[in-house]
């Protein structure tokens, strides 16, 4: 066994959750933690992950109610609570790291700016894959989701929900892409059959609601990028009708000096574009010096 093997590993934490997550790269080297989005898990990073472990130490967790990591019954799937979790999780790692950089994509960014705000001190850098933090990022996209945030997660806006919950994995996966074959068909099939689990689509639907309160938190987020001027690197999938290609370009609004890529790619870019973004990351941390 060498460094460069991806171990996928379970760790039972104090607060009752067990955390599924894979790790790779040397332990000494510094460490890049890899925060997934919705509808997926640490699987999404199946293919990135042994290309940053030559350089760097890679850790990626499932989130509560993603992937394989189990909760005690009473979890409320809130943001607060999945950042808590890998909060925790952090900390009770057997070596825990002291510094790292955070890689965002999806719901990775209301996770990771919970963790950077409340620990600036320990992270190196700010890796951002379709990981909004600015208004300008959200589109038409999520007038449905605004429509059970105004309704007070009423039952019709629920329901309306559903048949994209039920029916539009694929479509978050191929829609932008130009060219559709580079995308593992293992990838949306496997998020599906997860999502479709008993309760799973209620747990999905409190997330969607939860995903209000981040909205209120995007000034703090952009206060804690402005004040540290960590490094920011975007590799950003442009044709992403989630998280929109201006949410990328809006980190130069507090952090001059961030790197903006615009990928030829939808919201699942580090999918069709591993290699690429593998390598801006490498590049970007060396020329960092982390």
């Amino acid at each position: 066994m060498t460094f460069l093997t991806t171990i996928t590993r379970y760790l039972s934490l104090s607060t009752g959750e067990s955390v599924f997550y894979r790790e790779a790269g040397a332990p000494t080297s510094s460490t890049i933690l890899l925060l997934h989005g919705f509808p997926s898990s640490s699987h999404q990073f199946r293919n990135l992950i042994p290309l940053l472990a030559t350089q760097h130490h890679v850790i990626a967790p499932d989130f509560p109610g993603f992937g394989f990591t189990t909760v005690p019954d009473g979890f409320k799937y809130t943001f607060e609570n999945l950042a808590t979790t890998i909060d925790t999780f952090l900390t009770e790692l057997p070596n825990p790291p002291t510094t790292y950089s955070i890689y965002i994509f999806d719901y990775g960014a209301p996770v990771g700016m919970r963790i950077a705000t409340k620990y600036p001190e320990k992270i190196q850098a700010v890796i951002t894959q379709n990981g909004n933090v600015y208004e300008e990022g959200l589109g038409a996209f999520w007038n449905p989701i605004r429509d059970l945030w105004r309704t007070n997660n009423s039952t019709p806006a629920r329901e309306a929900l559903l048949p994209f919950l039920h029916n539009g994995t694929k479509g978050q996966y191929v829609n932008g892409e130009p060219d559709v074959s580079t995308i593992d068909p293992t990838s949306y099939t496997l998020d599906q059959a997860l999502m479709e689990r008993p309760g799973n689509i209620d747990i999905q639907l409190d997330l969607f609601y939860d995903y209000r309160t981040n909205l209120p938190l995007y000034p703090r987020w952009q206060e804690y990028l402005r004040k540290s001027q960590v490094p920011v690197l975007a590799a950003w999938g442009k044709n992403d009708i989630i998280f929109l290609s201006p949410g990328a370009e809006a980190f130069k609004k507090d952090l001059p000096k961030a790197e903006i890529n615009l990928l030829d790619a939808g919201h699942f870019a580090v999918e069709s574009h591993t290699e690429a973004i593998a390598g801006l990351i490498l590049d970007f941390l060396r020329r960092k010096g982390i």
